[in-house]
């Protein structure tokens, strides 16, 4: 059988792929001299609107671009677009912080009363006590009595809308949260992270030596120290006083 003209024919499928040249991808000269007809104004209105994924990489085009996408202004703006928050104050540990806006990055800060209960806590903001737990890093209900507030999982954008949020380093949560404060700003000094390392650790060794002390769990020497201020002693006095009157109700 004859093959005439298929000697001759263009090579087809993995052949014709084989033949063509790569693409050479973005030119970064292209990119710069594109920049260079940019306003520097208009460049960073423009890069400012881009989701956070998205800004990230713009950053990669060229180095014009990257000092813009960079700036902590058009960061800051990208992160707070989605949920309408004005404000985000403070500096992250690392400018991946910026790169998920997701709600998860946010959460409500709760100054933790006497007489306060997960479960009352979590009735309150409408929120799952299983979520309260896991987002501040508790094993159980007993935790909340060795903490000076919760974080709690935003379960509503709305409240987001107009707020002003503070990047803070929750040494219990073990996590780095914009976090919105109801009454307006935080109380002291935002901590950084090593000072959140080290106050969790002096926390840490109280918490043991007490728990040793009494032969109790973390829980109830949790407990004791929360209505003691902290102060190891007294929880251990306040602990025997306990102790005796159960015993003397016994006796009777």
């Amino acid at each position: 059988m004859g093959t005439g003209g298929v000697d001759g024919a263009a090579p087809r499928g993995r052949d014709a792929d084989a033949s063509s040249p790569p693409d050479p991808g973005p030119d970064p000269a292209a990119a710069e001299a594109m920049d260079a007809r940019l306003p520097a104004d208009l460049l960073r209105a423009v890069l400012q609107r881009l989701p956070p994924a998205d800004l990230a990489r713009a950053a990669c085009v060229c180095r014009a671009w990257r000092g813009v996408a960079s700036d902590r202004a058009v960061l800051e703006a990208a992160f707070c677009a989605p949920w309408g928050v004005r404000r985000v104050i403070g500096e992250p540990a690392t400018q991946a912080f910026w790169r998920v806006a997701s709600l998860g990055r946010f959460a409500l800060s709760h100054a933790v009363r006497r007489g306060d209960t997960v479960p009352g806590v979590a009735l309150k903001y409408s929120v799952q006590v299983t979520d309260i737990k896991r987002f501040n890093n508790m094993m159980s209900d007993h935790g909340i009595y060795s903490r000076e507030r919760l974080l709690i999982p935003i379960s509503n954008p709305e409240i987001l809308l107009g707020s002003t949020c503070y990047i803070e380093m929750d040494h219990n949560a073990k996590r780095e949260v914009a976090v919105f404060h109801p009454e307006g700003r935080p109380h002291g000094k935002v901590e950084s992270l090593a000072n959140a390392v080290s106050a969790e650790r002096r926390s840490r060794r109280i918490l043991e030596s007490v728990r040793r002390s009494l032969h109790v769990d973390d829980g109830t020497a949790a407990y004791y120290l929360s209505v003691t201020d902290g102060d190891p002693r007294a929880a251990m006095m306040e602990f025997s006083e306990d102790l005796r009157w159960e015993q003397q109700r016994a006796g009777h």
